[in-house]
């Protein structure tokens, strides 16, 4: 089966879908606050997907209201994660908010939010997510680590009740699976151009007290790092798709960058890493 020729469904374990645990490594990197730094780039790999750029052009109010609407995406998403007994009921919410989100887009294809092409791709930029933190910014991943993270997602995924017939049947798999999206799927369009378009992004929850002549004066220089750091989280296929160019001193300088971020971090309590979906989990698992 090549990465682009849909597959049998990928058979299911017996019983309900486990749910991640404390042990988990997903448990460890999926709710950390620096995984902020990487929302431009997790919105627009999943709006580069034709049905997922369709949904938001058509559906969505997400630019009028970017940090409302990323606040309000992250909490469930986190709880799909986080909620241990009950993170299968947070799951069919999920689900359910796409349930009505579908149509015909500009060039007459049809799309649903519920395809499971379609919702895997969503699923597989947040995995890929989790590896970016690990990697670029908590000093990086062993091939093994790599594998578990997968098999993770793969236990994440199942509790949505999809068809898992997207879901690749290995790492490797799954390497070969995003290769293929990124050349050969994804496309240039305005939802993708509309995330990466952050001249005039509000001021995010933490700066709300910032007076607002402040904040533009600030804007330029936090808008144009970010761009950047985004930027360098793509493959070069994404680049090339979206003409955008990356440099060996580019790529010098975001490691030292996600080294410096890395080190930094060890002075964050631990507590305060995670978002508050995720800090629940990490407090009720330790009874407080």
């Amino acid at each position: 089966m090549t990465p682009s020729t849909p597959g049998p469904d990928r058979p299911r374990a017996p019983g309900p879908p486990e749910p991640l645990g404390p042990d988990s490594l997903t448990w460890r990197w999926f709710g950390d606050w620096r995984g902020l730094l990487l929302a431009p780039w997790a919105g627009s790999m999943q709006n580069m997907h034709p049905g997922l750029g369709a949904g938001v052009a058509e559906h969505s109010r997400f630019f009028e209201e970017r940090w409302e609407r990323l606040f309000r995406s992250l909490y469930p998403i986190g709880g799909v994660v986080y909620d241990g007994p009950l993170a299968a009921r947070t799951a069919r919410e999920v689900r359910g908010y796409h349930a009505a989100i579908g149509g015909t887009d500009a060039r007459g294809r049809p799309y649903h939010a519920l395809d499971p092409d379609t919702f895997y791709w969503a699923h597989a930029t947040f995995f890929m997510l989790t590896v970016h933190i690990a990697e670029r910014f908590d000093g990086g991943l062993t091939e093994a680590q790599r594998r578990t993270l997968f098999d993770e997602h793969v236990r994440w995924y199942a509790l949505y009740g999809l068809s898992m017939r997207p879901v690749p049947g290995s790492w490797e798999e799954f390497q070969a699976y995003w290769d293929h999206m990124c050349a050969d799927v994804l496309e240039d369009n305005r939802p993708t151009r509309d995330v990466l378009d952050m001249r005039r992004i509000a001021r995010p929850p933490l700066l709300r007290r910032l007076p607002a002549p402040l904040w533009a004066v600030l804007r330029v220089p936090l808008v144009r790092s970010t761009l950047w750091l985004t930027v360098g989280l793509y493959p070069q296929t994404v680049r090339d798709r979206l003409g955008l160019r990356w440099t060996p001193r580019d790529e010098r300088l975001l490691r030292l960058v996600g080294g410096l971020i890395h080190h930094a971090w060890r002075y964050v309590p631990e507590r305060h890493r995670f978002h508050p979906r995720a800090r629940a989990g990490w407090d009720r698992e330790r009874g407080r």
